[in-house]
């Protein structure tokens, strides 16, 4: 458990001031020595933006660090999966994803995934271009049958992981057919909305604050057209109105 640890003080800069050196190297070695590293982004923060780089650590620390709902290989199976579709490098997730448990045959299994959802084009191609060349074929079968396809047999991959870890690149992938067919099998599972929201959230570390936005519309359009079975808190949600920032 990392202990909490205090910034120095974020007094407003204004006509184009930086901070004290004193304090620049006060917040990054402060960072460094609670994460063992600090990332390029963070001195331009720390140095003119001293207020955005106190919300960062606090936000990166409650997104990315600490335990919530999926367990620790659970949620570096989804990581590693998520981080394959948008391209990063992710060496922290690696490194953390071995040190849970991981092996090379569940993270073979996460890149099958990862593949999967870089192909899902052919998918909302078949359902709304050829649809009425293929009446008796669903594409959303096809996708969920290739899904169970692609981690029959391998020890240690659920079909929970598996979804979950889908619904998060899709959700990183900005794909709303991908988020809609994996958030109803997700429901159809049993999954709980808890694992669901947590898996489709950190899609934003990697990918930006609209592809969870995006995710959350689709799930908020689901819940409100009773096509899944939310829970009251989910239902709640749903009846608030103006939900489109307008």
């Amino acid at each position: 458990m990392e202990k909490p640890s205090t910034p120095p003080s974020a007094e407003p800069l204004s006509g184009g001031e930086l901070a004290g050196i004193d304090d620049v190297l006060a917040r990054l070695d402060e960072f460094r020595a609670r994460r063992g590293y600090v990332n390029p982004q963070q001195g331009p923060m720390a140095a003119a933006l001293p207020g955005v780089f106190d919300g960062y650590r606090v936000f990166y620390k409650a997104l990315v660090l600490d335990p919530k709902h999926l367990a620790p290989l659970e949620r570096e199976f989804v990581w590693l999966t998520l981080l394959c579709v948008a391209n990063e490098i992710g060496a922290h997730h690696i490194k953390e994803f071995f040190k849970s448990g991981g092996t090379n045959a569940q993270a073979g299994a996460a890149f099958r995934l990862a593949a999967w959802v870089s192909g899902v084009s052919a998918f909302v191609f078949i359902e709304q271009g050829w649809h009425a060349f293929f009446p008796e074929i669903s594409a959303r079968r096809t996708y969920l049958d290739g899904v169970d396809a692609l981690i029959a047999g391998l020890d240690g991959v659920t079909p929970e992981w598996a979804h979950l870890a889908l619904l998060s690149a899709h959700s990183g992938a900005k794909s709303k057919w991908g988020v809609e067919v994996e958030l109803l099998a997700c429901y159809a599972l049993g999954i709980p909305e808890a694992k669901m929201a947590e898996a489709m959230s950190v899609a934003l570390w990697p990918c930006g604050a609209n592809s969870f936005h995006d995710a959350a519309g689709v799930w908020l359009e689901l819940v409100r057209s009773g096509r899944v079975d939310a829970s009251p808190q989910f239902q709640a949600w749903a009846r608030l109105p103006s939900q489109d920032g307008l």
